[in-house]
């Protein structure tokens, strides 16, 4: 089958290439992001790959539509970026990877919450100027602290087994469904709001959906222990920016560690080092000693890249066989992902 993979990076050339041989079909990589201006570039490929950050409303698939195009194939597990209703009027499957290696985000999860609560950036900066004092570096335990695990699906189950047995946490727990395993190593599930004002940890691992949009937000911020710390790898929108920038500076929130943004479909996954950021939200976010921010790299492993690779590709080739998509999304749901 004909694929036009958009948004690509030297690592998406080379695993999608590599387990391609496996099924050969015509890729064709291409640099530019999917939106109404880069369309036509799919023109005559029955399939487009597309990944977090391209656009992919009604105008778009429209536009894909009208060239050919059959199948949105995502390179990733969250489809809140993808007009389902509009893929659903216009016949278009949509099919996505939903567990390509939760090992590698929850792991990631885990580094992003020990290097802002240890200060490590700080203290990797410091000893490269061979300044080795340690004022200003004083942490806190993990081990009998309160965290918070909004979201208990693949990652966020992963993450709640490490926060309670590898480091001893009490574990509280948010999602619409209960997982009995955690619940049997003495995680305790609570309702979001409870989880928000007991933790003094919080970690999000929940999809994006109208109901989970700024689920940070002002009052949950006002409500929350002094001292927050929060981590956030799993979608940008989960989080009011300029709320958690309020609690920053009121020293509500302790800290925050970031894998993702709100508006981050104009910064991540590119060099801007000579550009200048006009976005001022998250320019001022850089400028806090207790931020940590990384460019959505929690997924960034060659195991998940693999699996990403294989899955998508498996995929298309169900799709061109005419076989059942075992990783189709239903395109009349109205948002969301896990």
């Amino acid at each position: 089958m004909r694929v036009a993979v958009f948004n690509t990076k030297a690592y998406d050339r080379r695993f999608l290439t590599a387990a391609n041989q496996a099924f050969g079909h015509e890729l064709r990589f291409l640099e530019p992001r999917l939106d109404t201006i880069t369309a036509p570039l799919a023109s005559d490929c029955e399939a487009v790959c597309v990944f977090v950050n391209d656009t992919i409303d009604a105008g778009v698939l429209e536009a894909l539509a009208a060239g050919g195009t059959k199948l949105i194939a995502l390179r990733c597990a969250g489809f809140n970026n993808v007009d389902l209703a509009a893929a659903d009027r216009l016949g278009l499957a949509v099919v996505r990877v939903p567990a390509y290696s939760p090992h590698a985000v929850a792991e990631f999860t885990i580094g992003l919450l020990l290097a802002v609560d240890r200060k490590i950036p700080k203290a990797w900066a410091r000893v490269r100027e061979n300044n080795f004092a340690l004022d200003g570096l004083i942490g806190r335990n993990l081990h009998g602290r309160t965290a918070g695990v909004v979201g208990t699906g693949k990652i966020g189950a992963l993450v709640a087994r490490a926060l309670k047995l590898g480091f001893g946490c009490d574990v509280l727990a948010s999602d619409i469904v209960e997982d009995p395993e955690l619940v049997a190593i003495g995680v305790r599930y609570v309702d979001r709001a409870t989880l928000l004002a007991q933790a003094e940890i919080v970690t999000l691992h929940c999809p994006l959906t109208p109901e989970t949009r700024h689920l940070i937000d002002a009052p949950a911020i006002a409500a929350a222990r002094d001292g927050l710390v929060i981590v956030n790898t799993s979608r940008g929108a989960l989080i009011d920016t300029a709320a958690l920038i309020g609690g920053l500076k009121t020293r509500k929130i302790g800290a925050v560690a970031l894998d993702v943004y709100e508006q981050e479909a104009d910064l991540f996954f590119e060099d801007l080092s000579s550009e200048i950021v006009s976005d001022d939200l998250f320019q001022r976010l850089l400028t806090f000693p207790n931020v940590l921010v990384t460019g959505h790299q929690a997924f960034l492993t060659e195991e998940a890249l693999e699996a990403i690779a294989q899955t998508t590709l498996a995929s298309i080739a169900d799709a061109e066989a005419g076989h059942p998509l075992a990783n189709q999304v239903d395109t009349r749901l109205i948002a969301g992902s896990r």
